[in-house]
């Protein structure tokens, strides 16, 4: 099979190669592994406490407490820790930030997330073991990435080998939602990434084939706006000289234009929502809107709000113009225009990020764990890492595994607990000498 990353091989970027080999550990590393896995019931103490805290977005007291927990075991590790306030106006809890400095080895990032999609009245409230799986409230997405990270910074702990290195651990409190503008909202974690080296996050691995898989590329998160105008008149004289197609066909014209002549790879672009008639209304706060129009009359104007993910800032640009000069060829009788509005920047599939792919692969081999494979980016969803990977190299999917994501199900695997703190305790020890 072809596979993403096999392609990547194909053009010369580094690929994560090689077979298990548990033996290939120094004495050093030896001793981190077995303080992670001797650690792993407190772990699984810990998730739970997290995930039996709601914290949903807007459930500011709740993303504080869990914040609270994390600030405590990072306190233990000699991090010095802060809570980063957002101003009133975003209503947004804020974000945890956690720094150690030091002058050896590359400088991390190390991202997490606090908040969930879960309201406080959501049936599925407390950690809950079902069968060989687990369930509760972001324990996939993503407080199980979090404790990885914890977990991995205190086996370094142990062996002393957090000393005079750099490291600094954001766990955002509003990645679910996250606060406008982000210019605010995202401001200390980019400015955490010029501090820094490499950006490592650590929201869920993907598994395939029984082995996990690393992140190099995610798709941005943007939006766009098409507004269209017709000439009202007689619905009988639709199509004439004078009155033309009206603002409903020329929306259906360009959608279908956008359909056929768009598609190519790591590229979508949907229209979720679509209002036409004579008068519209649309409220960008809670997304709904009403139309008013006559079956007799030609609609006079169209509104329609769509989603556009992209992979590279060139696909980007490339793909709007086209959009733009689609838009452009008006039907008789009407005219229209469209907007874009950028959210989270894409992630593009650098050198940089294959090479720390390789990196994350080889200690996975070496502590036995099989190697990691890159993810196809197009089948991610938006993540914290694309606010700072155009400054660093970043790798993203460290995380748990875990099934159903945003839903009543979200599940992890236990095991891929210690499996996912073993790889990163490794990968920061050897990124860190």
């Amino acid at each position: 099979m072809f596979t993403f990353s096999r392609a990547l091989c194909a053009l010369g970027v580094a690929c994560a190669v090689g077979t298990a080999h548990a033996d290939n550990l120094s004495p050093a590393e030896e001793r981190i592994v077995a303080s992670v896995r001797a650690n792993a019931p407190q772990a699984m103490d810990l998730l739970e406490r997290t995930v039996n805290i709601n914290s949903g977005t807007m459930n500011h007291a709740g993303v504080r407490e869990v914040g609270k927990i994390f600030a405590q075991e990072l306190d233990k590790l000699g991090f010095k820790t802060r809570w980063i306030e957002m101003p009133a106006s975003m209503q947004r809890a804020g974000h945890l930030e956690a720094t150690r400095t030091g002058k050896q080895g590359k400088r991390l990032l190390l991202l997490g997330h606090l908040d969930t999609v879960f309201e406080p009245d959501d049936p599925v409230q407390k950690f809950e073991r079902r069968g060989d799986r687990i369930r509760g409230q972001g324990i996939s997405d993503m407080k199980g990435g979090d404790v990885v990270v914890i977990e991995a910074l205190r086996a370094l702990h142990k062996e002393g080998a957090l000393d005079n290195t750099t490291i600094t651990v954001m766990f955002t409190g509003d990645e679910e939602d996250a606060g406008d503008p982000k210019s605010i909202s995202r401001r200390d974690m980019v400015d955490a990434a010029k501090r820094s080296d490499i950006a490592l996050a650590f929201e869920g691995t993907v598994v395939v084939d029984g082995n996990a898989t690393g992140t190099v590329g995610r798709r941005s998160s943007s939006s766009w706006t098409l507004e269209v105008k017709g000439r009202q008149g007689h619905s009988s004289g639709i199509f004439g000289q004078g009155t033309g197609y009206g603002a409903i066909y020329e929306a259906a014209r360009i959608l279908d234009a956008f359909r056929r002549e768009l598609p190519e790879a790591n590229l979508t672009y949907n229209p979720g929502v679509i209002l036409g008639g004579t008068t519209t209304s649309f409220s960008e706060s809670n997304m709904t809107g009403t139309a008013y129009g006559k079956e007799n009359i030609i609609a006079n104007t169209t509104l329609v709000k769509g989603d556009l993910r992209f992979l590279t800032m060139e696909q980007a640009v490339r793909v709007r113009a086209q959009m733009r000069e689609i838009v452009a060829q008006s039907l008789p009788g009407t005219s229209a225009s469209i907007t874009f509005q950028d959210s989270y920047p894409p992630m593009a599939p650098t050198p940089g990020n294959m090479k720390l792919l390789d990196i994350y692969s080889k200690a996975s081999a070496d502590a036995g764990l099989g190697t990691v494979a890159a993810y196809p980016p197009g089948k991610r969803g938006a993540g914290d890492i694309q606010f700072v990977s155009s400054y660093v190299d970043s790798l993203d999917g460290l995380g748990v595994s875990g099934r159903g994501a945003h839903s009543p199900n979200e599940d992890l695997e236990p095991a891929s607990l210690e499996k996912a703190a073993v790889r990163t305790a490794l990968l920061i020890y050897r990124l860190t000498r």
